[in-house]
């Protein structure tokens, strides 16, 4: 079996990613400065799988040459490893251009000089800006609204140029707004606050904490954003596909992951309530910078070249959600 590098995976996406692998069968190493993820998700991997386990405390800018000389025969990448509030990256652009993008060219350098010529990218339908049609396809304008998505989207330049001059094979995963946990509620979002409306609703409707809208009022018929929702393992089986797919001779692509459906920010609010059969109050705080009014993904590439589409809906990612946030109410924080 394969063995992947997975940066990224102490945080909410790549612990699940991890998970996931591990589940398969892939022997799995993890990079993680552990700035926004935690430890305690790969200690229980470590525990659980063994020897096809291990993971490394380090921060992508810095050099990455032990790890690598430790670590021989890496077939593939993984690149999850990214600071990812839009709302932050307004206040605070630097720091989204020297983590993300920095460390990712330290990553991507690194590979190429351990003949690493595989990986698969965690980029983000904010390099899109504005809509300008609905469903989002992968031929869209880039036009990033925000420094988070600009990031993204210089990452995927370099991606591009170090294919044509490198021969790296690479897929960018394009993907929409995240939700749910692993699906037996053992992994999930530990982040308090979360940016991410589906957690924070099951959050509030198990009580754990107050529930506030953060949403700017838009031109929609119910004057809050729409968005495209995925879960998390969806998502995530989706990876393992893109990896499948280079192992196989691929070229590379550019793909968007979503369900090609939106809701907006209320409709979302009503399942969950729905799901939880829990009513909890609407409150309004600051609304956030830099979002869009509507994004929804076009999901037809997906399908064609890995083969994947959506199995879980939102009400299944709040069923998880509610198993995670019952274990754990504090995340992974006792």
């Amino acid at each position: 079996m394969k063995k992947i590098l997975v940066t990224g995976g102490g945080g909410y996406i790549g612990s699940v990613a991890t998970y996931l692998l591990l589940q398969k069968g892939y022997e799995v190493v993890v990079i993680d400065n552990f700035s926004t993820g935690y430890e305690e998700p790969l200690k229980k991997f470590k525990n659980k799988f063994k020897s096809k386990f291990r993971y490394y405390d380090a921060d992508l800018k810095k050099p990455l040459d032990p790890i690598f000389k430790k670590e021989k025969g890496i077939d593939a990448v993984l690149h999850y490893a990214a600071h990812c509030l839009v709302n932050e990256s307004m206040e605070n652009p630097q720091k989204y251009f020297s983590n993300n993008v920095c460390g990712s060219q330290n990553l991507l350098s690194t590979i190429l000089k351990y003949d690493i010529k595989k990986i698969v990218f965690s980029s983000t339908c904010a390099v899109y800006g504005e809509a300008k049609y609905v469903p989002i396809d992968e031929k869209h304008p880039t036009n990033p609204s925000n420094p988070y998505g600009e990031s993204k989207l210089l990452i995927e330049r370099m991606l591009q140029w170090y294919g044509k001059l490198s021969d790296l094979k690479y897929v960018i995963l394009r993907y929409f707004n995240v939700c749910g946990a692993s699906d037996d509620g053992e992994i999930g979002d530990s982040k308090k606050p979360s940016v991410l409306l589906v957690q924070n609703a099951v959050r509030g409707a198990l009580s754990i904490e107050s529930f506030y809208l953060t949403c700017p009022e838009v031109e929609t018929p119910d004057k809050t954003p729409i968005r495209d929702y995925i879960n998390v393992v969806d998502l995530n089986e989706a990876h393992v596909l893109a990896l499948e797919y280079l192992f196989r001779g691929g070229k590379s692509e550019i793909i968007n992951l979503g369900t090609g459906s939106g809701n907006s920010v209320l409709e979302v609010v009503d399942k969950v309530q729905e799901a939880t059969s829990f009513k909890f109050d609407l409150k309004r705080t600051e609304p956030r910078k830099g979002e869009p009014t509507k994004l929804v993904a076009d999901i037809k590439k997906a399908k064609k070249i890995l083969g994947w589409e959506p199995k879980r809906t939102i009400k299944d990612s709040v069923k998880s959600l509610v198993k995670w946030y019952k274990l754990h109410p504090n995340g992974w924080d006792k």
